[in-house]
């Protein structure tokens, strides 16, 4: 038998380069794959589309650890685009909420203790979070711009990274844990006041919710602030029966704030 390679036989030779081409292509995803192979990668580790789609309704509750203040929350959630935020916060009870094209707000504890009408800007960020789908999924349908940028470390993960244009005008970039192609953090650039503002949101302790796959520990922090903002999860439902009415404002409120936006073009009138 002819045996060369410091003894390895023409056989051999060929079981080796095998394996290392196979070694090559596993250890280079990022340069094997396009934007449409990792969108649907990512699809399918978080349940698959037709599953995704297949939720109209989700109910959250867990803790929120603000600077070592922890309060419990629950968030609710509805298509399209409903979404219900209540928490506590030093026993007074905070609630932000939105219904479509409209949110309001009571928060106590900064002084709205009536329901009271969103900003623009709180709106925005709140809209964002109501698509139930998440911004990858019809990306296109929703006036988003996706790409692509390649594969990169981010906190010591391997990860492909995309940059998100929302229709609104706020960007995201999504890093997706290269080996299981679920989200690994997000980087919110968006607006407060007209001031530029950054958030990172990581994401990880990953379980199976029904057919669905889904984060149940996340960490937020916007640039310049000190502390981190953690929000783990005890109870994720899908599916459940929630009443259109958690969504929208008070009547009484709504009232309110109709006349107050009615009445502000009047005195601009006079003042003029």
């Amino acid at each position: 038998m002819n045996r060369n390679w410091f003894g390895i036989s023409a056989a051999g030779k060929a079981v080796l380069m095998a394996a290392a081409v196979a070694v090559t292509f596993t250890a280079l995803p990022a340069q094997a794959l396009d934007l449409d192979e990792v969108l649907a990668r990512h699809y399918q580790a978080r349940g698959g589309l037709d599953a995704i789609k297949a939720v109209d309704s989700s109910r959250i509750s867990g803790s929120m650890d603000s600077a070592g203040n922890v309060s419990p929350y629950t968030m609710e959630a509805k298509r399209p685009g409903k979404l219900r935020l209540e928490f506590q916060v030093y026993g007074m009870t905070g609630i932000q909420a939105v219904d479509g094209d409209s949110g309001w707000q009571v928060l106590p504890f900064m002084g709205i203790v009536e329901p009271a009408p969103m900003s623009a800007d709180e709106l925005r960020g709140f809209r964002n979070q109501a698509d139930m789908d998440g911004a990858l999924v019809d990306w296109q349908a929703k006036g988003h711009s996706v790409s692509l940028v390649g594969s990169e470390e981010i906190d010591g993960v391997e990860a492909w990274r995309l940059d998100v244009g929302l229709a609104d005008g706020d960007r995201l970039v999504i890093w997706l844990d290269a080996e299981r192609f679920l989200d690994l953090k997000w980087q919110v650039h968006t607006q407060r006041e007209g001031q530029p503002m950054q958030m990172d949101v990581a994401m990880s302790d990953y379980r199976q919710v029904d057919a669905l796959t889904i984060p149940h520990r996340l960490e937020q922090q916007i640039q310049g602030m000190p502390f981190v903002q953690v929000m783990t999860v005890d109870d994720y439902q899908l599916n459940v029966d929630i009443d259109d009415a958690r969504f929208a404002m008070p009547a009484a409120a709504a009232d309110a704030a109709e006349d107050v936006e009615e009445a502000e073009p009047v005195a601009a009138d006079q003042a003029q």
